[in-house]
């Protein structure tokens, strides 16, 4: 177990693989799931990041979580089943998965993303959760896949997944505007800013026309979620 400059511990693949009991035996994969890009910026030698297995990752993880609220609450209605998969699979609650596993201490990241403590971040936590998973599901198959994620579901507890607090705020915003008569809301993006390693995303929301509310946050999703949830704490706001 090495340190990084923060003093923070960094875990070699072959001790996670170790830790977590993964059945991974291409080393090289599991090594790229844990690599974020501004460890290949460093790095010349490293020959790709992490980013195609987070898409890869992340279409995995819709179709198993999907699957075991579908077998898990067959009373629900569809509206239902998609804001408790939203919950599961948005980026706070993969960040927290990720912690649950202790990945930040894995990841591959350049000094800058390091120094701006990259190992803490949501949204690193989340696109190396589901690299992960994407890796895991080329190593093995589906089957595999849900065995490991099945069990991080059953962790948090059913009556986690049906706080309201959880439910997606976009699926609820377009619910509303969509009862209003409204049409659907639209997410623009303002403006982006900052360095590579700590971007900062600008976002409004739109609803037939009109500028309701605003977000940001360090990617696109996370600040078009804080828009729509603002929005809702206005529209819901006793008057007064």
């Amino acid at each position: 177990m090495n340190h990084t400059p923060n003093g923070e511990r960094e875990e070699t693949p072959v001790a996670l693989i170790q830790r977590l009991d993964l059945p991974f035996t291409n080393l090289l994969l599991l090594t790229r799931a844990l690599t974020h890009r501004s460890y290949i910026n460093e790095h010349p030698e490293a020959l790709e990041d992490n980013e195609r297995l987070e898409f890869l990752g992340d279409a995995v993880l819709d179709f198993v979580a999907g699957a075991w609220l579908y077998n898990h609450f067959p009373e629900m209605a569809e509206g239902e089943l998609t804001r408790m998969r939203s919950a599961l699979v948005c980026t706070e609650q993969l960040a927290e998965f990720a912690r649950a596993l202790d990945l930040g201490a894995a990841m591959r990241l350049g000094h800058g993303e390091e120094q701006a403590g990259g190992r803490q971040r949501d949204v690193l936590l989340c696109a190396t959760f589901e690299a992960l998973i994407g890796a895991l599901y080329l190593q093995s198959d589906i089957f595999i896949v849900e065995r490991f994620f099945h069990t991080m579901i059953e962790n948090v507890g059913e009556q986690f997944l049906l706080r309201s607090d959880l439910q997606d705020p976009k699926s609820r915003l377009q619910e509303w505007s969509q009862g209003q008569k409204l049409g659907i809301p639209q997410y623009v993006m303002l403006q982006a800013s900052g360095p590579d390693h700590d971007r900062m995303f600008e976002v409004e929301v739109r609803i037939n026309g009109k500028i309701y509310g605003h977000g940001a946050g360090h990617n696109k999703q996370a600040a078009a979620r804080l828009a729509a949830q603002n929005t809702l704490e206005m529209i819901e706001k006793p008057e007064g």
